[in-house]
């Protein structure tokens, strides 16, 4: 197994299990609730950890496919996968915190600290970026691998 593949195998187990752990979060919180509804971040976490684990899974597919060099795969899977892990983590803060419930509004603020109005709309271009290239590269190395 290449080491692309591990980063990716790895990425979806603690994906998949901040999914199960932030579900019994939200469960709690809908349960406690007088609307019976978790908070928004909450529920992001949630969902978007089980998401984020099965696409690690697709990843790994396609990284084990891949007919560009281990150099080129390994630094494609980390791409994806630290901006992957990063999402998740905004949203948690963004859940414990109870800050907000759109993190693109401005002003741009984690809990009652203000952010440069500058630094959230860069992470965002660096996710895209990373996420989007880092999944194509992928994705286009198991295409050529498999159509040849």
């Amino acid at each position: 197994m290449s080491l692309a593949e591990k980063y990716c195998l790895t990425a979806a187990f603690i994906f998949f299990m901040v999914g199960l752990l932030s579900g019994i979060w939200k469960y709690r919180l809908m349960v406690k609730g007088v609307d019976h509804r978790a908070r928004y971040y909450v529920d992001i976490t949630h969902r978007s950890s089980l998401l984020y684990a099965f696409a690690a899974i697709l990843l790994a597919k396609f990284a084990e496919l891949s007919v560009f060099s281990a150099w080129v795969n390994n630094t494609a899977a980390l791409a994806a996968l630290i901006f992957f892990a990063a999402a998740i983590c905004t949203y948690i803060v963004h859940g414990v915190l109870k800050d907000t419930s759109n993190q693109l509004e401005k002003p741009h603020k984690v809990g009652s600290m203000k952010l440069p109005p500058w630094l959230t709309p860069l992470f965002m271009i660096l996710l895209i970026v990373a996420e989007v290239g880092g999944s194509a590269v992928l994705g286009v190395g198991a295409l050529l691998s498999i159509w040849q």
